[in-house]
């Protein structure tokens, strides 16, 4: 059985302290009164994100590649496959051909929240991913890698109505090509 993804996907680029944080924070409840939402954040330097001596935190130092958590508020996934070693996609390929591991981890991310039904995913970061790029603040166009099909400065309507109008990907075939 072939799955076809309905997964739509955006990134927000700009330098830092432009405003994508504030403008995610604008656009998740939007979208999320009707469709699923998940946002995907590049952080370029490495920050501990399981307390130390936590029984998750001890699952993982022990070796363990991911660890889930799950509270009786929240559940949450801590993989050890960043940007400097991230998962393959389940057939090798992705949403885009991927010319590192940065890209090759948002890719098999996408893939995965894909599967898991989402509908709408913010990308905030990855600037030089070949995806719909809303730019927040004074980037240079050439410094985009997907298509630039909105501005921070665009009224929330406008930005909300160009993501869901947006072409579906599907993250278990290459659309680089």
């Amino acid at each position: 059985m072939t799955h076809r993804s309905s997964l739509r996907v955006v990134c927000l680029a700009g330098p830092s302290d432009s405003g994508k944080t504030t403008l995610v924070e604008e656009l998740v409840p939007r979208l999320a009164a009707d469709d699923r939402v998940a946002t995907v954040k590049s952080i370029h330097h490495d920050v501990e994100i399981d307390t130390p001596g936590t029984d998750t935190y001890r699952h993982r130092t022990a070796g363990a590649e991911t660890v889930v958590g799950i509270t009786p508020g929240s559940t949450f996934e801590v993989s050890t496959r960043g940007k400097r070693d991230p998962p393959a996609t389940p057939d090798g390929t992705g949403v885009f051909e991927s010319d590192g591991p940065e890209l090759q981890a948002l890719a098999s991310t996408l893939e995965r929240l894909a599967h898991r039904g989402y509908d709408v995913v913010l990308v905030e970061g990855f600037t030089t991913a070949p995806l719909p790029t809303i730019v927040v603040g004074d980037r240079d166009p050439s410094e985009i890698g997907g298509a630039v099909v909105g501005r921070g400065t665009d009224d929330l309507v406008t930005l909300i109505r160009t993501i869901r109008n947006l072409d579906p990907i599907d993250p278990s075939s290459d659309r680089s090509g």
